[in-house]
């Protein structure tokens, strides 16, 4: 049985995140193996892509789950994929349930579960994880349509592969579930209480500038929805956590702090100088940090 989730008791607890694990990979894995939180009462927020088997992510966020005081998941688009290595053949929203019933009984808090609240260090805040997609609004220069963006895009050679893998069922594309999502969520941020900060954790950006630093901006329409936009503004955000692009960095927008929290393939994170793994703290406790230089502008996914 997984360890019921333990609310911050401590001063020193902090709220810390990660995301991208891709844990398919065996370095990723032992890297996965090899996190612990310096203090017992400390929260791991998990934005997405931990791993594209049912198994792999059960056994990943079981670990959180065991080490933690709290994990929060919001998913990715590999969680999502419905791959042939997979026992689960479950596809679209049935498959996203399916992961939620999973965390639920690993005690993993998910976007379908209320909004817990953060009273250690940089606390109170609430901390929501948020399951949002993209809709194809992130276009290339020029592309006035979803279909001429993914016709650019083809023309180039650079499709993500969510195109093959990720199905969108009972909805008609991805786009019209990105819809969905992003209606059904800014109802509930409204709801929140506007006197207590929000920390918002999508597994893509909810604004576009971050896509900037990508290699290839084509992908970029495989990043996010220009419906989030003004949620940084429009709420009481203190910190943006995502992942996806594989850019782990800091950026400030319109005066808020976007943290992207990524691990990334192998590939990616043996050519930085910094090491691997390092979870990466949510709230701030002193003076705003400048903006970070992206580590590895080379997303490979």
């Amino acid at each position: 049985m997984t360890t019921p989730a333990r609310e911050p008791s401590s001063a020193r607890s902090s709220l810390w995140a990660i995301s991208d694990l891709h844990v398919s990979h065996r370095e990723n894995r032992c890297i996965v193996e090899s996190l612990h939180p310096p203090d017992p009462d400390d929260w791991l927020i998990v934005a997405g892509d931990v791993a594209e088997r049912v198994a792999d992510i059960q056994w990943a966020l079981g670990l959180f789950a065991d080490r933690f005081a709290r994990v929060v998941w919001a998913p990715g688009n590999h969680e999502l994929w419905t791959h042939s290595s997979d026992e689960v053949g479950l596809r679209g929203e049935a498959r996203y349930l399916h992961l939620v019933r999973m965390c639920r009984r690993l005690g993993v808090v998910t976007p379908e579960d209320p909004y817990p609240v953060w009273t250690g260090q940089g606390g109170p805040v609430t901390v929501a994880p948020l399951f949002v997609g993209y809709d194809y609004t992130f276009r290339p220069a020029g592309a006035r349509t979803k279909e001429q963006g993914l016709a650019y895009a083809q023309s180039t050679g650079v499709v993500c592969s969510d195109e093959f893998l990720l199905h969108s069922d009972p909805y008609p594309g991805v786009d019209e579930w990105c819809r969905h999502r992003a209606a059904l969520t800014e109802r509930r941020l409204a709801d929140c209480s506007p006197d207590l900060p929000l920390v918002l954790v999508n597994h893509y950006p909810l604004v576009r500038a971050p896509t900037r630093a990508l290699r290839h901006p084509e992908l970029a329409q495989w990043c996010g929805t220009e419906a989030t936009a003004q949620w940084h503004r429009r709420f009481n955000v203190v910190t943006v956590v995502y992942g996806h692009l594989h850019i782990p960095r800091t950026t400030w927008h319109d005066g808020v702090r976007f943290e992207e929290v990524s691990l990334g393939h192998p590939v990616e994170w043996q050519a930085r100088p910094t090491p691997p793994g390092v979870l990466r703290r949510v709230l701030l406790t002193g003076s705003p940090e400048t903006p970070e230089t992206p580590d590895s502008p080379i997303p490979s996914w």
